[in-house]
C-alpha cells in the first residue's frame, strides 16, 4: 500500500523533472512557474535530492548546472548568483555551495578530477573570504540565501558550509583550523537583550550564535547553519542532542503562544519584531515577523534539520518531522496541483505565501526522506566521521 510519504517523493520527482529544463539556455528553473531562472545557491542546495535520487535525467541536469556555472566563474575564482550569468556577482553562499555540490557529486559518479581547475580556483577564492586568515570566512549583509536579512561578517551558515566542502574535498589542514576557530560563534559576553525573550542567553544554550563579528553578533536562531553545524559535527553528539531538545523545547513555547502553527521550526527565532534593533525599514515590506526569513517555514531547511536530527541520533523524532514536512509540502498557494512543495510558509498560520514547486523544496524532501529511510545522511556521514576522529 502507498503511503503518503511515497506519494510525496513521487510528487518531488515529478517537480523536479518539469524544473529541469527552463528558458535559460535550457538550464533548470528554480521553480515550476514564479523563478524560471537557474538560480545558483538553489540548484546547488538541490543537489543533494538529485544525487540521492539517481534519477538520470536529473543527474545529467546537474553536471550540466555544474559544468555551465564553471564556465562562468569569475578569473579570481567567484561562482555567480545565476548559473548563465557571469556578470551576475556578489553572493557569499554561491561559491562554497558549488564546492560541496561538486564534491558530492564527483563522489557519487566516481570521478574526483570533475572541474577540478573551477574546484581550485574556488577554493583559493574562499581563502581569500578570511580577513583574519583564521578559516572563518566574512560577508555582507543580505549577500547569502536570505536576501532579506541581515547577516553581517562571520556568518554561522555561510561557514557551516565551507567547512562541509573542506572535509569532502580532504582540505582536513584548513577544515581543522576553521574548527578551531569557531567558538566565535557563540556569544560569552555582553548584556542580555531586552529584544529577546526571557531566558535567551547565549552562553548557556547550546546551538550558535546567527552571525559574529568583533563586538557585534547576533543571539537569534539560525535554523539552517545550526542544522549544518550537527549534520557536520561541528556540533559534537553531546552538543547536538542538546541543540534539538532546545529546539523543540522552544517551538512548543512558540505554539503555546500563538506564534507558530505547526511541528516544524521556523527558520530564524525569536522573530524580528518592530522597534528591535536588528529590525530594518525594509522589514516591514517584506519581513514581517514569522513570514519570509523572519521566521518563516521553509521546506528545504526543515529538510536539513530532519537530515540533523537523524545525525543527532533521533531517528523517531526525525520520522515524526517528515510526517509534518509530508503534510505541510501538500499544501499550495495558486497552483492546480495535488503537492505544493512551496517555496515557504507563514508561521502562524502555515500558509503557502511563496512560489509553488519550488526546486530546493522538493529536493531537499528528496534528501530528508532517504535519510530517515535509512537512519544515515548521506554524503555527511563521511564528514563527521573524520571530526569525530580527530
Amino acid at each position: 500500500m502507498k503511503t503518503e510519504i511515497d506519494e510525496a517523493k513521487a510528487a518531488a520527482l515529478e517537480v523536479l523533472r518539469h524544473n529541469a529544463h527552463g528558458p535559460y539556455r535550457g538550464l533548470p528553473r528554480t521553480a515550476g512557474w514564479g523563478y524560471p531562472e537557474p538560480y545558483t545557491r538553489d540548484l546547488m542546495i538541490a543537489a543533494l535530492g538529485i544525487l540521492v535520487s539517481g534519477d538520470e535525467t536529473l543527474m545529467r541536469a546537474l553536471r550540466r548546472t555544474l559544468e555551465v556555472v564553471a564556465d562562468n566563474q569569475s578569473p579570481r575564482g567567484h561562482i555567480p548568483s545565476l548559473v548563465h550569468d557571469a556578470d551576475d556577482r556578489g553572493a557569499s553562499d554561491t561559491t562554497p555551495l558549488f564546492l560541496m555540490a561538486a564534491a558530492m557529486f564527483r563522489d557519487t559518479v566516481g570521478e574526483p578530477a570533475f572541474l577540478q581547475d573551477a574546484i581550485e580556483k574556488a577554493v583559493r577564492w574562499m581563502e581569500y573570504q578570511s580577513p583574519a586568515d583564521d578559516g572563518i570566512v566574512a560577508q555582507l549583509p543580505t549577500s547569502d540565501w536570505r536576501d532579506e536579512q541581515w547577516v553581517l561578517g562571520y556568518g554561522l551558515y555561510v561557514n557551516t558550509v565551507v567547512y562541509t566542502y573542506l572535509r569532502l574535498l580532504g582540505l582536513h589542514g584548513p577544515a581543522d583550523t576553521l574548527r578551531n576557530a569557531m567558538g566565535r560563534f557563540t556569544i560569552t559576553g555582553g548584556e542580555q537583550h531586552k529584544h529577546v525573550h526571557e531566558g535567551l542567553v547565549i552562553r548557556h544554550k547550546p546551538y550558535y550564535a546567527l552571525w559574529s563579528y568583533k563586538v557585534l553578533g547576533s543571539e537569534r536562531v539560525d535554523l539552517l547553519g545550526n542544522s549544518l553545524a550537527i549534520l557536520s559535527g561541528i556540533a559534537a553528539p553531546s552538543r547536538a542532542e542538546a541543540l534539538v531538545r532546545w529546539i523543540e523545547s522552544e517551538c512548543e513555547q512558540l505554539r503555546d503562544s500563538g506564534l507558530l502553527a505547526v511541528e516544524l521550526p521556523p527558520n530564524l527565532f525569536p522573530y524580528l519584531q518592530p522597534g528591535d534593533p536588528d529590525w530594518h525599514p525594509r522589514d516591514a515590506l517584506f519581513n514581517q515577523p514569522g513570514e519570509y526569513h523572519n521566521g518563516g517555514i521553509w521546506p528545504f531547511v526543515c529538510g536539513f534539520y530532519i537530515a540533523a536530527l537523524v545525525a543527532a541520533g533521533r531517528p523517531k523524532l526525525a520520522a515524526r518531522r517528515l510526517d509534518d514536512l509530508t503534510a505541510l509540502v501538500r499544501r499550495r498557494r495558486k497552483e492546480p496541483v495535488e503537492w505544493g512543495f512551496n517555496e515557504w510558509y507563514r508561521a502562524q498560520d502555515g500558509t503557502a505565501r511563496g512560489q509553488d514547486w519550488q526546486t530546493w523544496s522538493a529536493a531537499m524532501y528528496l534528501y530528508a526522506a532517504r535519510c530517515v529511510e535509512e537512519n544515515r545522511t548521506p554524503f555527511f556521514e563521511a564528514v563527521r566521521r573524520r571530526e569525530h576522529d580527530e
